[in-house]
């Protein structure tokens, strides 16, 4: 289902009907890595936003690398605000993914400037945020706001995995950016975990760490 999704915005617009101008989508990469931080991102589009690049946004998940990267500078160039934060492995270790995501959330949220004054995101709802929120499930495939900060999310921490790369050789992070691909399986059974890997995560429990 999630595939056939073009996002649209219907939801911007019920919420500008109820007097807000100011709505920041809010979204995730990374979750389900094994290795690297949990980025997210937090978008605030103009309302009426007219421009062709929409035509082709969708749920990072379903576009190219090369696609993606356009949208990104697109994003950034038209937004009103966009905002990044990020959950380390540490993190996600100590709290859990779950606890590690909305805490990149807030951190995304809190750094957009102008504020927003209500939140669409992704899936989620976040306790201790004291805006209006809804959270929708497919976010990232049916409000134009979710997909933007999906994929503003999903090249940021890309670029990083493709940095840790270089810091972490031979596990081949910037091709697969820690997912758990049967080449990255391969080079943990051959190398063992690096320092990034996230000991909480199967199958890297009870492996021995540096």
């Amino acid at each position: 289902m999630a595939s056939r999704l073009k996002p649209s915005f219907d939801e911007e617009e019920l919420l500008a009907a109820q007097g807000y101008r100011l709505i920041a989508g809010v979204d995730e990469a990374g979750r389900g890595a094994l290795a690297g931080p949990v980025a997210a991102a937090a978008v605030i589009l103009p309302l009426h936003l007219s421009a062709a690049w929409l035509a082709t946004v969708r749920d990072s998940k379903q576009l190219a690398p090369a696609v993606r990267d356009y949208l990104y500078d697109c994003i950034y160039g038209d937004a009103l605000a966009v905002a990044v934060g990020m959950a380390s492995h540490e993190e996600i270790d100590a709290t859990g993914i779950a606890g590690a995501t909305r805490q990149a959330m807030k951190r995304a949220i809190a750094r957009l400037l102008p504020a927003p004054q209500h939140l669409l995101v992704d899936y989620l709802r976040l306790p201790g945020v004291l805006l209006p929120q809804k959270g929708i499930v497919h976010g990232d495939g049916l409000s134009y706001s979710i997909a933007c900060a999906s994929i503003v999310a999903k090249v940021t921490r890309d670029r990083l995995m493709v940095e840790m790369d270089g810091d972490y050789p031979g596990y081949g992070l910037a091709q697969h950016k820690g997912y758990g691909t049967s080449e990255h399986l391969a080079c943990l059974d051959r190398l063992g975990p690096c320092e990034v890997h996230r000991r909480c995560f199967q199958p890297l429990r009870g492996r021995l760490f540096p």
